[in-house]
């Protein structure tokens, strides 16, 4: 299942020569990673409640092409496998046809004490 997210370039979003700055892909990617997750159903506030939270483990990341501001893109996120703690998820950043961005994203859960736990059953079953 691949979840979509519309992102617009700002002017806040781009450097001093017109581009978007690198580490603004990765708040991209982040807003569609909490989105993604938000629409499968999993509250966050919940899990942290309880004390487990998502925590980025690892990200690989090639930036393909540069996006400018007003560029209308979108980031498309997609699970490649969920295991125990850990979700790992391909996110690639589009312009039309035209791939900017992509990103191997692990995420794993942790308690509050930084240690990873077990995704619970109920979570697992939304993804």
């Amino acid at each position: 299942m691949k979840h979509v997210y519309p992102v617009r370039v700002y002017y806040e979003d781009t450097d001093m020569g017109g581009v978007v700055y690198h580490a603004n892909y990765l708040k991209f990617i982040e807003r569609a990673r909490s989105d993604w997750v938000r629409k499968l159903g999993n509250d966050q506030n919940a899990m942290r409640d309880a004390g487990i939270v998502w925590v980025v483990r690892r990200i690989e990341a090639d930036y393909l092409a540069a996006a400018r501001f007003e560029d209308e893109l979108v980031v498309e996120t997609e699970m490649v496998s969920l295991s125990g703690a850990r979700l790992t998820m391909s996110q690639l950043v589009r312009r039309g046809e035209t791939e900017i961005f992509r990103a191997a994203v692990t995420a794993v859960c942790m308690n509050a004490q930084g240690k990873p736990v077990r995704l619970p059953a109920e979570i697992r079953a939304l993804m």
